[in-house]
C-alpha cells in the first residue's frame, strides 16, 4: 500500500531547547526518527519544519523536507501545510510521526496506515495498547481511550475510562487501553480537522484528538503490534533513551 510520512519538526522547546536536533547515540535524535519511518515502508518520508538547522539533519538523515510556516499552534496543522502545498488527493494517507519518538517501532506506523486503509468508513486511524498499572490508569498525564465492538475510538480522556461506579478498586485489567500518539490521517480529513477551531471537548481535556469527534470524523482504533519506547522531553530521558537503545544492540549482537 501507499501512504507517506510527515514527521513535523520544531526547534521550540521550553524543557530541552533544540531537542530534536540534541544528539541521541551520536546522532541527532531526528535522524533515529527518520530512520524508524523509512523502515515502515512508506512511499516517502517528509520532515515538515520552519528551521533550516532541521531541514539540513532531515536532509542528511535521508528525508524530504517540506518547508512550512512558524506560526503553527501544533504538528497537525504543518502536516496540514504540507498535504495542501502537494496538493494530494482527498484519499491519500498521511501519517504523523512525532520527532521526539525515536523508539517509535516502523511496525507500528505501518500498521496504522494499513488500519485506515483497511476501514473504508474512517477517517483517522490510532493506537492504542492494554493499561495493566493501576497508577498509570489514574495518572491524567497517560490518555486512555475506549472502542467500540467494530474497532472504533468511541473516546479519549484524561481519567480514569472506563470507570468502575460501584469500586474505584475494581479489577480494570482487559478493558483499559493507553492511547498511543500516532496518527494516519485521509487526507480529505487532515484539511477539515486542521481548518476547524478547537471545539469544547479538546478545549476541556486538552486533547486535540477529541476535536475529531465534534467533526464527527470516524477514528479507527487499532491493538498496537509493537510498541514505542519513552519519547523524549527532558535531559533525563536521553539518558534513558540510549540505555535502551545500547540494550537493544546488545541483544542483536548476542542473537
Amino acid at each position: 500500500m501507499d501512504f507517506v510520512v510527515i514527521i513535523p519538526a520544531r526547534l521550540a522547546s521550553t524543557r530541552l531547547p533544540n531537542k530534536v536536533l540534541h544528539a541521541i547515540a551520536g546522532e541527532p535524535m531526528l535522524a533515529h526518527v527518520c530512520r524508524a519511518a523509512r523502515a515502515s515502508g512508506a512511499t516517502e518520508v517528509i520532515v515538515a519544519t520552519d528551521s533550516d538547522a532541521v531541514a539540513k539533519a532531515a536532509e542528511v538523515a535521508g528525508a524530504s523536507v517540506a518547508m512550512t510556516r512558524a506560526d503553527h499552534s501544533c504538528g497537525t496543522d504543518r502536516i496540514a501545510e504540507v498535504a495542501a502545498q502537494r496538493n494530494w488527493p482527498d484519499d491519500a494517507i498521511v501519517v504523523n510521526v512525532q520527532a521526539d519518538e525515536p523508539l517509535m517501532p516502523p511496525q507500528l506506523i505501518d500498521q496504522v496506515a494499513k488500519a485506515l486503509e483497511n476501514d473504508t468508513g474512517a477517517a483517522i486511524a490510532t493506537a492504542c495498547t492494554p493499561l495493566s498499572d493501576r497508577e498509570a490508569f489514574n495518572n491524567p498525564n497517560i490518555v486512555k481511550v475506549v472502542s467500540t465492538a467494530n474497532g472504533r475510538a468511541l473516546y479519549f480522556s484524561r481519567a480514569p475510562i472506563p470507570f468502575h461506579r460501584d469500586s474505584a478498586n475494581a479489577d480494570f485489567e482487559g478493558r483499559a487501553f493507553r492511547h498511543l500518539g500516532i496518527y494516519a490521517y485521509r487526507a480529505a480529513a487532515l484539511k477539515q480537522f486542521s481548518a476547524a477551531p478547537p471545539g469544547a471537548l479538546e478545549r476541556i481535556e486538552s486533547l486535540e484528538q477529541l476535536r475529531a469527534y465534534e467533526l464527527n470524523l470516524p477514528i479507527a482504533l487499532v491493538e498496537a503490534l509493537a510498541v514505542p519506547g519513552p519519547g523524549v522531553d527532558t535531559p533525563d530521558d536521553i539518558a534513558i533513551v540510549e540505555a535502551l537503545m545500547a540494550s537493544k544492540t546488545s541483544s542483536e549482537s548476542a542473537s
